[in-house]
């Protein structure tokens, strides 16, 4: 691993893969960390071709971390009212962050990968800087459409409650979250859901960099009329049985972005099962392909 100074900030990230392969910039999620990015998958997608990039956010992993400990349902409540209340930073900012590694690594454009926050860090990226963004896979995220169904409310429960007091604690909480949003599919993956809980427990346990981020979600806003804007290679990638994002909002993306192809996972909801790993990595491959 190795960090950049990005964007004002320093950023770790880890490479995989020939610098010569079609540059894939993989972006996570919520509150996940460069690892969450499993090392099967990585390897399946630098066997087609790909050199990978794997980072962490700002404010989870060993990036930089921030201060403050917003109050998220007062800014849920302030977006419902049409207010635009003041955050830590932005999913701007994030996609600025990008921007920034792209450029500490000398890569003038990617293909950009985002799964679910990291789904939207890649809209705003594309949205900001389109020229940095030769393809964009959106998996299991969402335009911000304030008319999509929420979350199911046993999905939504996850991201606000109380931190783990212990590696166990995180542990167990882990393979509870798996349990409520991964789908039928994933069950087969429990063994893998702990392992990779425990490493990130033991590389950088820092759940208030989570609710920072969640507060830029919170006030991000609707992406659609600069999305439908867009003139870039597109693939959005959902679950069917997503409850966390519910599988709509995917369906709206693709219909957002122009000429986007549209991949639906039977028997998937908020995760990549390892039974679905050949699919995903064979369409995002496909598509690089012809953007490249």
């Amino acid at each position: 691993m190795a960090r950049a100074h990005a964007n004002g900030i320093e950023i770790e990230y880890e490479t995989s893969g020939l610098p010569a392969g079609r540059p894939l910039l993989l972006v996570m999620g919520l509150g996940g960390q460069l690892l969450h990015w499993e090392e099967g998958f990585v390897a399946r997608l630098v066997a087609e071709g790909h050199f990978a990039i794997r980072f962490d956010n700002r404010d989870a992993g060993l990036s930089a971390r921030f201060e403050g400990t917003p109050d998220l349902p007062a800014l849920m409540a302030a977006r419902m009212a049409g207010q635009q209340p003041a955050v830590a930073y932005t999913l701007g900012d994030m996609a600025n962050d990008t921007a920034g590694l792209l450029d500490a690594l000398g890569i003038p454009a990617a293909h950009v990968v985002g799964m679910s926050m990291g789904g939207m860090i890649a809209q705003e990226l594309a949205i900001r800087h389109p020229e940095r963004v030769k393809s964009l896979t959106s998996i299991m995220s969402t335009t911000g459409n304030p008319e999509l169904p929420p979350a199911k409310p046993e999905a939504a429960a996850r991201l606000v409650r109380a931190p783990a007091n212990s590696r166990d604690e995180a542990i167990a909480a882990a393979v509870e979250t798996f349990g409520v949003i991964a789908g039928a599919l994933s069950e087969i993956d429990l063994a893998a859901v702990r392992t990779n809980a425990a490493r990130a427990y033991d590389r950088a346990y820092f759940p208030a960099g989570q609710q920072r981020q969640l507060a830029a979600i919170i006030t991000a806003g609707s992406r659609v009329d600069a999305l439908n804007r867009l003139n870039v290679p597109s693939l959005v990638i959902h679950g069917l049985e997503d409850p966390l994002i519910p599988v709509e909002a995917g369906i709206d993306t693709q219909g957002v972005l122009r000429g986007s192809e549209l991949l639906l996972l039977e028997g998937v909801g908020h995760y990549l099962p390892r039974s679905a790993w050949p699919e995903i990595v064979g369409a995002i491959s496909k598509l690089t392909r012809s953007a490249d």
